[in-house]
């Protein structure tokens, strides 16, 4: 067993809050850490995705360094308040949100940050977070409960052990994730060259648009289109879903034999046992968030999650999955209200290609998304072998040689 030292946590960190920023101030300016980004990652990503106009004074008010730990302030319920992010470098000219706050150390040599990166998201430390926080309209992080905070940590060079092999199971995690995102992307800019450019290759393997092909007005479109191309709806291409069994959000399992899909962010919601809820098809199905517009690709069995997830398939030979999917992500449903989003999906017009070509961009595109379900599943067999360890490794039941 690890021996282990217990500290009190504002003995080794400084709290701070966050900036007070304006909506005018947004989307330009230096970096900046948004709450979703605390929220969404063990590490702050090596390049922060957002951007705020910020003076220099406030950058170095609300400066990020190495070793720093951003926690959530505020959140809707207990159980997502003060989800951790460590800083392993400096950020230069980097502020961070008024819904996080900073913490930042006091001292050298007893804290490993990319231990604490993983132990800060423990089961035991969430556990003492929900017991020591309160409700009122929203959870709220402050000092008093910080105060109260206790960290349980085994020797510094212990802690580097476990941090480091922890660290790199989760960049394996996080460069999976970036292959999805860059495989989604690749397929989406091939269907955007095909089927809105028109530069599918021809016959002699030229763009078609750009060297010459032949095109055509159609009146309901208001634009060109190729010749020997059509039009049709969305719900005139939809095939019939078989009916199963829908699960509720309260019936989610953290672990289960079938994945549950529903119109979350997470691409699987969790799981469930239920034999009757399961659909499954060789080419997949196409899952749509009715009230967050959200579209997902499922290719292997799974089960519908929660009211408003619409799961759709063409019946049309004309429009394979891999296409479909495409046509469903492009379309835009933000003007519309939130309760008719599948209405006006399901009127949209959307063109009708000629087979061959449907097929081939099928056939192009199918190796990028069983790819990206492999690697998936492999982000999830990784999460679970890290999140079994975690514990064993803190307590001394397992250790890092």
């Amino acid at each position: 067993m690890n021996k282990l030292t217990k500290y009190a946590f504002a003995d080794l960190y400084a709290m701070a809050s966050g900036i007070s920023t304006t909506k005018e101030q947004a989307g330009h300016g230096s970096p900046f850490v948004s709450f979703s980004t605390v929220f969404n990652n063990y590490f702050l990503p090596d390049t922060l995705p957002d951007l705020m106009d910020t003076s220099l004074k406030e950058q170095e008010t609300y400066s990020i360094k190495k070793g720093d730990i951003l926690v959530t302030r505020t959140s809707e319920t207990i159980d997502e308040l003060a989800m951790s992010c460590v800083a392993i470098k400096d950020y230069p000219c980097a502020t961070y949100s008024g819904f996080t706050k900073r913490l930042r150390p006091l001292t050298t040599g007893v804290a490993y940050d990319k231990y604490l990166a993983f132990y800060l998201r423990g089961y035991l430390f969430r556990k003492a977070v929900t017991n020591n926080a309160f409700m009122t309209l929203r959870a709220s992080f402050n000092e008093d409960i910080f105060s109260f905070l206790y960290l349980y940590l085994p020797e510094y060079q212990e802690q580097v052990k476990i941090g480091d092999m922890l660290y790199n199971m989760e960049q394996k995690i996080q460069l999976n994730k970036q292959i999805c995102s860059e495989l989604e992307a690749m397929a989406k800019t091939l269907y955007d060259y095909w089927f809105v450019q028109f530069d599918f290759p021809d016959e002699n393997g030229k763009p078609y648009r750009t060297s010459g092909g032949e095109m055509v007005w159609n009146e309901q479109l208001k634009r060109e289109i190729p010749k020997g191309w059509s039009m049709t709806t969305v719900g005139k291409t939809l095939s019939k879903i078989p009916n199963t069994s829908r699960i509720l959000t309260s019936e989610y399992q953290r672990e289960g034999i079938i994945p549950v899909i529903d119109q979350s962010s997470e691409f699987i919601a969790g799981y469930t046992d239920n034999q009757a809820a399961v659909l499954t098809s060789e080419s997949g199905y196409i899952v749509f968030g009715d009230h967050t517009r959200i579209v997902k690709y499922a290719r292997f069995p799974f089960a519908r999650g929660a009211d408003g997830t619409q799961v759709l398939k063409s019946n049309n030979t004309c429009i394979p999955d891999e296409l479909f999917y495409q046509m469903i992500r492009s379309i835009d449903l933000s003007n519309y209200g939130y309760a008719r989003h599948f209405k006006f999906l399901k009127d949209t017009i959307i063109i009708l290609p000629k087979k061959s070509v449907a097929d081939r961009f099928s056939n192009f595109v199918k190796p990028l998304h069983e790819k990206q379900v492999r690697l998936t599943f492999e982000n999830i067999e990784l999460t679970k072998l890290r999140d079994w360890l975690l514990p064993m490794l803190m307590n001394g039941q397992a250790r890092v040689e």
